[in-house]
């Protein structure tokens, strides 16, 4: 008879294959965009200032131009979306308008930060969700103004997330294809950027995004927070030198979530062992009483603690 965590899964996964069609009436990903130039969405090659306001020019046009079809479409709500991206004091180094969007927004002066934290979000964030992603961006940064300072923040939306109500949310697939993205980003911009120090934050289903990158991902420290699990055992199986970190909140319903990993015809669900669990590995770092969404919320213990993380200060409360 199969355990009781195993039996749970199990019903999350029909109970999911049931939801997905009810679900996806919105279908944001259907919303036509052009196809993006290759400077708009190509690796980084320069942090140098002129290298990034060209590259910044390159994705406004682009931005623009998916404003115009979005509103040839019809979607008078994406394309005002897209239309406050494309202001001139929005900095993205990516962006592709198409199947629900792809976008990676710079806050900062990336061109001369000492620190630069890289937000990998989780499930349901795309282009018409992507104002509360970019909202909790906004509070680490000005965190970190108290925290160290000389800091940019990385908005990276890279990869086609899953649906929190859906059966790619319990598998590790669309992590594994957005990996191969994160790393070369990631090394991009430590070449660009050699001396700063670099940290990778990742929540929810980004932290599974995160682990298929780790191994030898040139970064100080990954903070995982609401995670489901990584895929991992233990923090050695990410096969990385950079510290890592787990939070979680004391209402967030994560934690309802079983850790264990099922392998069915055709299906992989599961992300394994509780990375705030004392054989993971993981520091533990305090995340307060905050819920699923709420890690950067201002004034929260988690942001102020992630930002010291970021800052290389180690957290101010475990």
């Amino acid at each position: 008879m199969a355990s009781r965590p195993r039996r749970t899964l199990l019903a999350a996964l029909v109970a999911a294959s049931v939801a997905l069609p009810l679900s996806g009436a919105a279908r944001p990903a259907a919303v036509p965009a052009p196809v993006p130039a290759p400077s708009a969405v190509g690796p980084l090659t320069s942090a140098a200032p002129a290298a990034l306001e060209k590259r910044y020019a390159a994705t406004r046009d682009g931005i623009h131009a998916a404003a115009r079809t979005a509103a040839g479409h019809g979607d008078t709500r994406r394309a005002a979306a897209l239309r406050s991206m494309a202001a001139p004091d929005r900095r993205f180094l990516v962006f592709d308008g198409r199947d629900g969007g792809r976008t990676v927004e710079v806050l900062g002066d990336l061109a001369h930060a000492e620190r630069i934290a890289v937000l990998v979000p989780g499930a349901d964030t795309g282009l018409d969700t992507y104002g509360r992603f970019r909202t909790g961006a906004e509070a680490l940064l000005r965190e970190l103004g108290g925290a160290g300072g000389r800091a940019a923040v990385v908005a990276w939306m890279g990869y086609k997330s899953p649906g929190t109500v859906s059966t790619d949310a319990l598998s590790p697939g669309r992590a594994e294809d957005a990996a191969p993205g994160l790393r070369a980003f990631v090394d991009g911009l430590r070449a660009g950027r050699p001396a700063a120090r670099i940290t990778l934050l990742c929540h929810s289903y980004g932290s599974v995004v995160c682990a298929r990158a780790a191994p030898g991902l040139p970064v100080a420290d990954i903070v995982l927070y609401g995670s489901p699990g990584t895929g991992a055992d233990h923090v050695r199986q990410l096969r990385t030198r950079a510290r890592v970190w787990a939070g979680r909140g004391a209402d967030d319903w994560i934690a309802r979530v079983p850790h264990v990993r099922l392998s069915l015809p055709g299906v992989r669900a599961g992300f394994g062992t509780d990375p705030m669990a004392a054989e993971f590995g993981a520091r533990v770092f305090d995340a307060g009483a905050g819920g699923h969404g709420d890690y950067l919320a201002p004034g929260s213990v988690s942001l102020a603690n992630i930002a010291r993380i970021v800052a290389g200060k180690g957290t101010s409360r475990a």
